[in-house]
C-alpha cells in the first residue's frame, strides 16, 4: 500500500502568491505604494484635465453665440436708425471702425480659446499614456511579486517617460485657421453691408 505521507509531491511547501512576497518585501511593497499613490494622482490630473477641457469648450461656445449676435443686432440697429436719421457716408467710417474692432478682439479671444483647448488636450494624452505605462508595472509588479527586477522595471519606466517623442504630424491647415477664416469673412460681409447701408 502506497503511503501518502512520504509522497514528496505533498510535503514539498507551495510557492507563495506575488501579493505576499510583496507584502513581506519591504522595496517591493513600498515601491507598489508609491505607484499606487501615483496612479491615484495621475487619474486625478485626469478628471481636472478633462474638466478644464469641457470649461474652455463651453466658454468657446459662448464665444460663437455673442459673435453672431453682436455682427446681427449691429446690423439691425444701422439699418433702423438709417431709416429714421440718415447718416451721411462720410461719418460711416466710426461704426465700421467699431465694427472692425470688436471683430478683431472676439477672432482673437476665439483662436485664444481653441489653443487652450488644444494644449490641455496634448497634456490630457500625455498624463493618460503616464497612466497606460504606471498601470502596466504595477499590473506586472503584482503579478510576478520577487521575480519583478526592481532596478530593470523602474529604469524601463523612466525611460520610457524621458524618450517619449511625442508625434507631431505637420499640418498646413488646422481647424482652427478655418474658425478664424470664417469668422474673419462674416465680419468682411458685415462690414460691407454696413456701408452699403450707411452710405444707401
Amino acid at each position: 500500500m502506497e503511503d501518502h505521507s512520504t509522497n514528496p509531491s505533498i510535503m514539498e511547501p507551495r510557492p507563495q502568491h506575488p501579493l505576499h512576497q510583496i507584502a513581506e518585501t519591504p522595496t517591493h511593497k513600498l515601491l507598489l505604494k508609491q505607484w499606487l499613490k501615483e496612479e491615484e494622482l495621475i487619474l486625478n490630473r485626469i478628471s481636472l484635465k478633462e474638466t478644464q477641457i469641457d470649461s474652455v469648450r463651453n466658454e468657446v461656445t459662448q464665444l460663437y453665440i455673442f459673435f453672431f449676435l453682436f455682427h446681427s443686432l449691429t446690423l439691425l440697429l444701422l439699418f433702423s436708425s438709417s431709416s429714421r436719421d440718415p447718416i451721411s457716408c462720410s461719418r460711416s467710417w466710426i461704426p465700421s471702425l467699431i465694427l472692425v474692432l470688436c471683430s478683431l478682439g472676439m477672432i482673437w479671444a476665439v483662436r485664444y480659446k481653441s489653443e487652450t483647448e488644444s494644449h490641455l488636450e496634448k497634456l490630457l494624452e500625455r498624463e493618460k499614456e503616464d497612466a497606460k505605462l504606471l498601470g502596466k508595472c504595477v499590473e506586472e509588479l503584482k503579478k510576478k511579486g520577487l521575480e519583478f527586477d526592481l532596478l530593470k522595471e523602474v529604469d524601463a519606466l523612466r525611460r520610457a517617460k524621458s524618450l517619449r517623442v511625442e508625434a507631431k504630424v505637420v499640418e498646413k491647415w488646422s481647424s482652427r485657421d478655418f474658425v478664424t477664416l470664417f469668422f474673419f469673412s462674416v465680419s468682411c460681409l458685415v462690414l460691407g453691408l454696413m456701408r452699403v447701408v450707411l452710405c444707401n
